[in-house]
């Protein structure tokens, strides 16, 4: 193991030792309240997940809600490597008693790098709110009912839906984020860095910048449009859409109808010593009852991987005792400086359909719980960056 990362582990493991005022943030136990959670199926159509359709989804491009004032420069990045980080999922999450949350989507963006998730977790427990350093990262952008980009009316999902204008070219190579950098070539082909220039030249746009370079004089008024999210040359995260059921409803259904094979957090194919190794961790320490405690929730819907509550009564569902936040970690809002509350929490279920390998070295979390203004505030900034919590699980020995 890299030794910077046995620095980051032991740092962590002094730090949760005195992490134990959680009951200033929550019971031991998560009380039973409105909890909703989110299940992946592949879209019958890609036209479903498109922006003017106000998609929950995973993997794949963003569909931007302001398709114009995208986030740019160091939010894009990740802080360690500084690579552009890769879209992970999005949540609709409208709130209704506000005209300005009429539409409202939150957006979670990864660097693909365990180093990276490591040194995220790291700097998470130094309470530097004037800037943080993260491989993980969330934005909340919103919009009123009546709005530029789109009908004040209900999608009519007929196959007649548009948005009402183009929305900001996207990089040609990752279509993610706002290709604010052309090819000096061509003049054709946005970018959102130089270093997805750099790739994508190399994987074939040398090729089909003389081409396009030949058919400029056929079509000289072209402009920069907004990319299909389905035509990116990068291989990103398989794409899902997101299905969002209430947990209560789980309740109703007995433990007979789930089969051994889905009622376990780590599906039997993929079980292996590394997993064996947390039970037999877990066995030794208090995380034990804290592991139970999640494992018995999740087991009404082991399919889940997300879940959501906006209701202040309910707090994460956490798998480990250690690593959990207290108050003094959750910042307050950074543009208005009200409170931040729980609003949801992605699950460890959501590395499987990602095809996340199972190496040594493979991403790998806990859970990640994000944390939003509970005004959700308006301010000049579109794009708000929110807060993440990462919890990772004990780090195997390496043999």
């Amino acid at each position: 193991m890299d030794p910077d990362t046995n620095d980051i582990i032991s740092f962590q493991e002094l730090s949760l030792d005195k992490e134990n005022e959680l009951e200033e943030l929550e019971e031991e136990d998560e009380l039973e309240e409105y909890v909703t959670v989110g299940f992946l199926e592949k879209p019958k159509h890609p036209k479903f997940l498109l922006r003017h359709r106000f998609p929950s989804k995973t993997g794949g491009a963003p569909a931007w809600l302001d398709p114009l004032d995208l986030p740019t420069g160091k939010s894009s990045i990740c802080d360690f490597c500084e690579e552009p980080l890769q879209f992970l999922l999005q949540i609709y999450a409208p709130i209704s008693d506000k005209e300005s949350t009429f539409h409202r989507m939150l957006y979670v963006f990864l660097c693909p790098s365990m180093i990276c998730l490591l040194q995220n977790q790291y700097e998470q427990w130094k309470h530097r709110e004037e800037d943080p350093r993260r491989s993980v990262k969330v934005f909340r952008c919103q919009l009123p009912r009546f709005n530029a980009f789109y009908s004040s009316e209900p999608p009519r999902r007929d196959g007649n839906d548009k948005p009402l204008i183009v929305g900001a070219a996207l990089c040609s190579w990752c279509g993610t984020w706002k290709g604010e950098k052309v090819c000096s070539s061509c003049k054709r082909a946005p970018y959102c860095s130089k270093k997805h220039q750099a790739r994508h030249w190399k994987s074939g746009h040398k090729i089909q910048c003389h081409q396009i370079i030949g058919n400029l004089e056929t079509n000289s008024s072209s402009v920069l449009r907004e990319k299909p999210p389905d035509k990116v040359a990068c291989r990103l995260w398989p794409e899902y859409e997101m299905v969002i059921e209430d947990e209560c409803a789980f309740d109703l259904e007995g433990s007979e109808d789930i089969s051994c094979e889905t009622s376990s957090l780590v599906p039997k194919h993929v079980t292996d010593d590394t997993y064996q190794f947390l039970l037999d961790k877990f066995e030794a320490d208090d995380n034990k009852k804290s592991w139970a405690s999640f494992q018995e929730r999740i087991s009404k819907c082991p399919s889940q991987v997300l879940r959501y509550s906006r209701d202040l009564m309910v707090n994460p569902l956490w798998p480990l005792s250690i690593g959990r936040p207290s108050l003094v970690n959750i910042p307050k809002c950074k543009y208005c400086n009200g409170s931040l509350c729980y609003e949801f929490q992605i699950m460890p279920q959501l590395l499987y359909y990602l095809g996340v390998k199972n190496d040594s070295d493979s991403l790998d979390w806990g859970v990640i719980v994000i944390y939003t203004c509970l005004a959700s505030c308006e301010s000049n900034v579109r794009y708000k960056e929110e807060f993440t919590w990462v919890q990772l699980y004990p780090t195997a020995p390496v043999t």
